[in-house]
């Protein structure tokens, strides 16, 4: 069966997958941690979008994968998007989770500058277990919240800023039509980070996309409800 990638977002990790690499177990699953994040978070960081996709595409190539299934949430979605443009030929079937065609984030739960200045006077592990917060509709009692913050917390100051850059420099919105892959676009409708406007404008500007709502969840679905999740996922990738 074809390989399935993750594609984390903001502050994300690998390890914030293991439900759903559990959930798929029979297929060749590779979640991603990206360069200042997560398990790289030694690495150092990059401040686009467009060398985010790059550096996926060339670690997939470094392992022979040459097709193959990719989710991408939040931050994690605007790179799939990218990959998409660059290497459209490489991707079977799509999955945008929890995120949008620009990275400004109008109607965020904070801007993106509010975002950078806080971090600057908070210092990043705050920042990092703030954020994180903001993730699930029970903020830091939510059961995923210590394991997420806990990931958020390895990135350092530089990953939290290059990252903010990095989606705040980003516009797919004019290469949404080009996109052909079967594409399936999965919502919590109590996101904090999307609004349903940008969910939406995904839905409505890909050809043929299909839409799924996930009742009272907000930015981590997949850890929120993660059966419901995991099913979607399977029977998309699956049909």
């Amino acid at each position: 069966m074809t390989p399935v990638v993750f594609v984390h977002g903001f502050l994300g990790g690998s390890r914030q997958w293991r439900a759903q690499v559990e959930a798929l177990s029979g297929i060749d699953v590779i979640a991603v941690d990206l360069p200042g994040y997560g398990e790289n978070a030694h690495l150092s960081p990059l401040e686009s979008i467009s060398a985010f996709a790059t550096w996926v595409l060339e670690a997939l190539r470094s392992r022979g994968i040459a097709r193959f299934n990719l989710i991408g949430h939040s931050m994690g979605g605007m790179i799939a998007q990218e990959m998409m443009a660059q290497a459209p030929e490489c991707i079977e079937r799509l999955v945008l989770y929890g995120t949008g065609a620009t990275g400004v984030l109008p109607g965020r739960f904070e801007t993106i500058e509010t975002s950078r200045q806080r971090a600057q006077s908070d210092g990043a592990q705050a920042t990092a277990r703030r954020i994180a917060a903001t993730w699930f509709l029970e903020t830091c009692k939510a059961d995923a919240y210590e394991d997420c913050a806990h990931i958020a917390e390895q990135s350092g100051m530089g990953a939290i800023l290059a990252g903010l850059e990095a989606m705040e420099s980003w516009n797919g919105t004019n290469r949404l039509q080009e996109i052909r892959s079967k594409t399936l676009i999965v919502w919590g409708d109590r996101d904090r980070t999307y609004p349903w406007k940008q969910t939406e404008y995904l839905w409505q500007s890909i050809a043929g996309s299909s839409l799924a709502v996930l009742p009272d969840c907000a930015h981590a679905a997949h850890l929120e409800k993660p059966y419901y999740f995991n099913g979607l996922i399977k029977d998309f990738i699956s049909a």
